[in-house]
């Protein structure tokens, strides 16, 4: 129950016109209430120049970047991009259009995708790009031409009708070439019978000439992960897990010995590098392009995902003894898998650089806010090279999804609490002196024409808080980060506090963090202060803290919530009578319970929410439907706890307005939750609203439908707090029973 909103794209969006941000105007500030506040930064604004950025890599033949657009003015469609800045074609970013216009580069797999493309080309002398395209989910090879954009050649259909009719009948994804044989490996999932208990997850590899010839290399386990060639061709390496554990849970790495076909030795079993135990979370296996050894990280060891490696893998036989010479390759109490690992497949917090072999992994040192590089020797003694931040070696503030290429230059995503991130590239491993120069910034997330004001970013602080513990996990501290109202164009009243909105994240094993987010500047530069709060239940804390939220999910959460919203009125920071929450998905589900259970908030917001945990259960897709077993407890067997904790049969309890936000096509929570929630609200007399977004499935894509949502909430707000205000430029809509309310 990740959030997919695409207002929460990391780095997303720039924010105003230059005559609006881009000049500092000198005046006197002007006194007005807290939340009607007059802000440049407008949902519109928000997606009419943004997009979100990701998946970046180096051509194998160019050494060119190519990276992935997601574009909410074009229905939320992925693109593939190439950097080409002085191509006629290319975009104020520097890119031009790799995939084919009207295509979507993004698969369905678990429904919230990854690695829906791999650029291939390393044994040829051309580049070509396999992907997935969302409308039909079938998998297309375009050839890529020497420079600028796409092939002017159709795309050839690799998964042709020929081979089965249905569209999406399977799913592809995760991504890895097999040149030499001319196939790609991928996980495949099968929805010839499409219940959840009857979907099929393997390993397949699929043939590149367009025949449509399918082979199964995997196949057995509930959920398969990363497929990874080992550099010889020999092995193939996957993460597979088994209902009802989520993959933050436990998961096996296994490696399995390749005949020359490229087919899994006949009476030979896969070995299990890691994992067996059934205790331990792996995940992210690569190999090393210079000792072919096996790299995974596994939180077995100290509660977090560290840097693990199999020692001497390219010389040891295939069998039980790898597992015993895997080693930590860095133990430290921090996190090597980037934020939020198994969510997205295709997940990396980890790369090697080209030419060199040697291991880069962007991480947060304990205490510190800024991402650090590490630079681990690519020999096999892995000793720890250097390390690089944005005080030494002019790194962006945070940073991660790192490509490299052959002359060392690095690329990276850079993020800042203060601006739009973007995509950066830096020569610090490539020449001496130039990691004084420090990283450039090769194409935002915000169109470089637009540009924001100091004067109206607020800067994020990290605290922790004391919450309660009911359900005694032992945790009693809590986190989240900060936001205060920040306009430099106006001033609050004397003795006036800010109404405060906390939010809280999906998943709910996730976690928030302090880049730069124009949904969260949407509200502080009105007036509203933000509370974006990591919940027990986090990751980015260790096993412990996140494992806080086993059975209790529904307590902890709406404890920490609470208690930050608590905290923070007593602070002096926020006004006690005007404690608004909103949150996605899960995120959702901690927002109405915190509404239903607890007498904290005034007014709250659910995006896509679970209101009925037993309804989650019985009507959700395969990767999540054993997930409320591990965060509530067996279903139906625990049915009296999942109503316990459902907002929808404690509404005689709920007195404060609720509005609700929600796709007409999710498949994750389906509507029908968000339905009943808004009838028995309209019963029980209390101001409500329901809006479904036509066309819009787990998470808002479409930039009408990110305005809409946020200008909803913002005049929801507005309403039905007391006192109320005016928010201007923000439009109205019906509210149900609120002039009964008033």
């Amino acid at each position: 129950m990740r959030v997919c909103l695409a207002l929460a794209l990391a780095a997303a969006s720039a924010l105003s016109k230059p005559s609006h941000l881009g000049r500092a105007r000198v005046h006197m500030a002007s006194t007005a209430p807290y939340g009607s506040w007059a802000s440049p930064i407008t949902a519109s604004f928000i997606t009419e120049a943004g997009v979100g950025l990701g998946g970046l890599c180096v051509g194998p033949v160019s050494g060119d970047l190519f990276w992935v657009e997601r574009r909410p003015k074009e229905g939320g469609r992925s693109v593939v991009c190439r950097r080409a800045p002085n191509d006629p074609a290319a975009s104020e970013r520097g890119g031009v259009d790799v995939t084919p216009a009207g295509s979507n580069v993004r698969t369905r797999v678990h429904e919230y995708g990854g690695l829906a493309h791999v650029i291939g080309g390393a044994s040829a002398s051309a580049e070509f790009i396999v992907y997935a395209n969302f409308a039909d989910q079938r998998l297309y090879r375009l050839d890529v031409p020497a420079s600028g954009g796409g092939d002017a050649r159709p795309p050839l259909e690799l998964t042709p009708e020929s081979a089965y009719a249905e569209d999406a009948r399977y799913r592809f994804a995760d991504l890895c070439l097999d040149e030499p044989r001319n196939r790609v490996l991928c996980v495949r999932e099968d929805h010839t019978d499409p219940r959840p208990a009857h979907v099929v997850n393997e390993v397949v590899a699929v043939a590149l000439d367009g025949s449509g010839a399918m082979e199964v290399l995997a196949s057995g386990a509930d959920f398969y992960a990363a497929p990874r060639l080992s550099p010889d061709g020999t092995k193939l390496a996957y993460v597979s897990w088994q209902h009802p554990s989520m993959p933050w849970d436990a998961t096996a790495l296994s490696v399995v010995q390749l005949d020359a076909a490229g087919r899994p030795e006949q009476g030979r079993a896969p070995t299990v590098v890691a994992g067996a135990s059934g205790k331990a979370s792996v995940l992210q296996p690569a190999w090393s392009p210079r000792t072919g050894e096996l790299f995974f990280v596994s939180d077995e060891q100290n509660g977090f995902w560290n840097l693990f490696c199999v020692r001497n893998a390219r010389s040891t036989p295939l069998g039980p003894q790898w597992a015993a010479q895997a080693e930590n390759v860095l133990p430290m109490e921090l996190d090597f898998s980037g934020p939020a690992p198994g969510w997205a497949l295709g997940q990396q917090g980890y790369a090697f650089a080209r030419g060199t072999g040697d291991v880069l992994a962007a991480v947060r040192l304990p205490g510190e806010a800024t991402s650090t590089l590490l630079v681990l020797d690519g020999g096999e003694g892995h000793a720890r090279s250097s390390m690089h931040s944005m005080a030494e070696g002019g790194l962006p503030f945070g940073f991660g999804g790192l490509a490299s290429r052959d002359d060392g230059t690095l690329f990276m995503l850079g993020t800042s609490p203060e601006l739009p991130g973007g995509i950066f590239e830096w020569a610090g491993l490539a020449r001496t002196g130039a990691r004084e120069a420090g990283a450039v910034l090769l194409a935002s997330s915000m169109l470089p024409s637009l540009s924001v004001d100091a004067r109206y970013v607020s800067t994020p602080r990290l605290l922790n808080f004391p919450t309660t513990d009911e359900a005694g996990t032992g945790v009693r501290t809590a986190y989240g980060f900060f936001y205060a109202p920040t306009n430099g164009d106006f001033a609050a009243p004397p003795g006036e506090l800010p109404p405060l909105l906390v939010k809280a994240h999906g998943g709910p094993t996730a976690c928030t963090g302090s880049s730069f987010n124009p949904a969260i500047q949407f509200w502080t530069s009105r007036g509203f202060a933000v509370m974006d709060v990591d919940y027990r239940g986090s990751t980015g804390y260790g096993r412990a803290y996140r494992s806080a939220l086993a059975g209790n999910w529904g307590i902890v959460d709406v404890e920490d919530v609470c208690a930050a919203a608590t905290y923070l009125a007593e602070q002096g920071l926020a006004d006690a009578r005007r404690l608004c929450i909103d949150g996605g998905s899960a995120g959702g589900f901690t927002t109405l319970g915190a509404l239903a259970f607890k007498n904290v908030f005034a007014a709250g917001c659910s995006l896509y929410g679970v209101a009925d945990c037993s309804a989650l259960a019985a009507d959700t897709h395969k990767f999540e439907s054993r997930y409320l077993d591990g965060l509530i407890g067996k279903y139906p067997e625990d049915k009296e706890k999942y109503d316990a904790r459902s907002a929808l049969f404690s509404t005689s309890t709920l007195s404060c307005p609720v509005l609700l936000l929600q796709g007409d096509e999710d498949k994750i929570v389906p509507p029908n939750q968000a339905e009943t929630m808004h009838k028995s609200l309209i019963d029980k007399r209390i101001p409500t609203a329901l809006k479904l977004y036509k066309g819009e499935q787990h998470g808002f894509r479409k930039a009408e439908n990110i305005q809409d949502a946020l200008n909803s909430e913002l005049f929801f707000f507005s309403q039905v707090l007391r006192p109320s205000f005016e928010p201007p430029g923000v439009p109205a809509f019906p509210i149900d029973n609120l002039a009964t309310s008033s």
